[in-house]
């Protein structure tokens, strides 16, 4: 698979995101496979040497949550660093992400600062927070798996609005499974809910074998700043999950 091609027609620096809800590693033929996921992630995704790699349903489904992968593997595959070393980003002893969300970053990014936020609903939902440094420049990336009741959405994206408030200003990443089917977002997407307006392309990654639903998604809060989003595929990420992966570049340093 051909690495991606990144446009320089825009200053600063780039980052190379990558997205996943591997559905704990139950595969379109209904076996439940974790080497298969983390191949697919070795063969087809880590050739186009991702700055970040974000996985949802990437842990048990019910407590204790425990873990399906082998991430030590895929941070080797894929020269990411895995980003819940601490007890505190993870949901147990007996989990590798929290509610199913783990995330592994590039080891040029300095990390200042790494959080979990949890979200109300039927399914315990949740969000992973790493705030890096690349090249001078912070940033913030978030990955989430949100509620498939649209507002329940209304009110997870609400608190992640009122999180940022709090938090230091930066350009702000949201990847994840959003769960949300429409291209235009609908109200969970609004900038007067989130405190600010996030942006990017709508790409088809549900269901797998034949896409319809952009419910993956890569967002920023800089107009303009997400480039080149595409779905992945290929025959053995269509088996390995009912998603299909999404990769997209991000631009920081983009004007609002």
């Amino acid at each position: 698979m051909a690495p991606a091609t990144v446009k320089t027609d825009r200053p600063g620096t780039s980052l190379r995101c990558v997205s996943w809800n591997v559905h704990r590693a139950k595969g379109t033929d209904g076996r439940v496979d974790p080497a298969r996921v983390c191949e697919a992630i070795r063969t087809d995704l880590a050739p186009w040497t991702p700055d970040m790699l974000a996985l949802q349903e990437a842990d048990e489904e019910c407590r204790p949550h425990g873990r399906i992968l082998d991430v030590a593997g895929i941070a080797a595959d894929t020269g990411l660093e895995y980003q819940h070393d601490s007890a505190a980003l993870r949901w147990g002893p007996s989990s590798d992400g929290f509610l199913g969300t783990i995330m592994f970053l590039h080891p040029r990014f300095d990390v200042l600062y790494r959080d979990v936020v949890d979200l109300p609903g039927h399914c315990h939902r949740g969000a992973v927070v790493v705030e890096a440094e690349a090249d001078g420049t912070a940033f913030r990336v978030m990955s989430m798996h949100l509620s498939l009741f649209q507002p329940l959405r209304v009110v997870q994206m609400r608190i992640l609005g009122q999180y940022l408030y709090r938090r230091p200003e930066m350009q702000t990443i949201l990847l994840g499974d959003f769960n949300e089917w429409r291209p235009w977002g609908g109200l969970m997407f609004n900038s007067r809910l989130l405190g600010r307006g996030f942006r990017g392309p709508a790409r088809r990654s549900f269901p797998s074998g034949r896409p319809v639903l952009p419910l993956d998604r890569i967002l920023t809060d800089r107009a303009g700043a997400v480039r080149e989003v595409e779905t992945v595929r290929t025959p053995q990420l269509r088996l390995a999950s009912d998603h299909l992966p999404i990769r997209g570049i991000v631009h920081l340093d983009a004007p609002k």
